[in-house]
């Protein structure tokens, strides 16, 4: 498997995907839906460590990432802007999504799938909403990110019996997030877990927060080079994680 083939896969994926969900108005107001790199290569690590997707599988593939992009329009609506044009129209696209993920499925007609990520969703969304709760430890905390950025992947893989790669891809897909988190506080950005510190009865600094993050990264990445170290895959996909996660 090389890097080259490896690109090849995530732009085919995402090539299919955008072309589910295109619809002109929407590209005019809202541009296209974001589609993170690292979901796309993590929805098919399986199929490129053993053998590609048949044609079910790539069409479930796109339903996943179609959820993501819905999910994500969704959380891109700014609270104080809401009534906007612009938030309407990111709503509007978030709900078109939704749409076209059901569709995708029924045409599937893959029941598994459908309660796997029916399941996965109500979880991810359960996590999300503990942003506005508090009384949650740092573990707590950075469960619910694990929990948001790999769930509805998680479920993919157990409809497909390949649990042999969650552990791995949950790692890593956390690491990204910290990743994400951290750069959003080194340029004066309000990321998730700032918003959760700020709901804990002491008060952080950035600084504080940024120092907590670093040494939470550190540890993860020494935890996912053991996790490769011990996993037998395709070098060239285990090179590829150790790009994405900078470790």
């Amino acid at each position: 498997m090389s890097a080259t083939s490896i690109t090849q896969a995530i732009h085919t994926l995402q090539s299919n995907i955008l072309q589910h969900v295109h619809h002109r108005a929407l590209l005019q107001n809202v541009g296209q839906p974001t589609l993170q790199q690292e979901q796309l290569f993590f929805i098919q690590l399986p199929f490129l460590d053993t053998a590609p997707m048949n044609d079910e599988q790539m069409k479930s593939a796109v339903a996943v990432g179609v959820v993501h992009a819905s999910l994500l329009e969704h959380e891109n609506v700014k609270e104080t802007e809401s009534t906007s044009k612009q938030q309407q129209l990111t709503v509007l696209s978030g709900d078109y999504y939704s749409g076209r993920y059901y569709q995708i499925l029924a045409h599937t007609g893959n029941i598994a799938l459908i309660q796997k990520l029916s399941q996965g969703i109500v979880e991810r969304c359960e996590h999300q909403v503990r942003i506005y709760e508090q009384a949650h430890t740092l573990e707590d905390w950075i469960e619910s990110l694990t929990v948001i950025e790999s769930k509805l992947i998680e479920q993919f893989y157990k409809v497909f019996n390949f649990t042999d790669y969650i552990e791995l891809m949950k790692q890593s897909l956390t690491i990204i997030r910290l990743q994400k988190e951290l750069r959003a506080l080194q340029q004066g950005q309000s990321g998730f877990l700032y918003k959760a510190f700020l709901l804990e009865e002491q008060a952080f600094s950035r600084d504080e927060i940024i120092e907590v993050i670093q040494q939470l990264l550190q540890q993860r990445k020494e935890q996912l080079q053991e996790l490769l170290n011990r996993t037998k895959m395709d070098e060239e996909l285990k090179q590829a994680i150790v790009q994405l996660c900078a470790i």
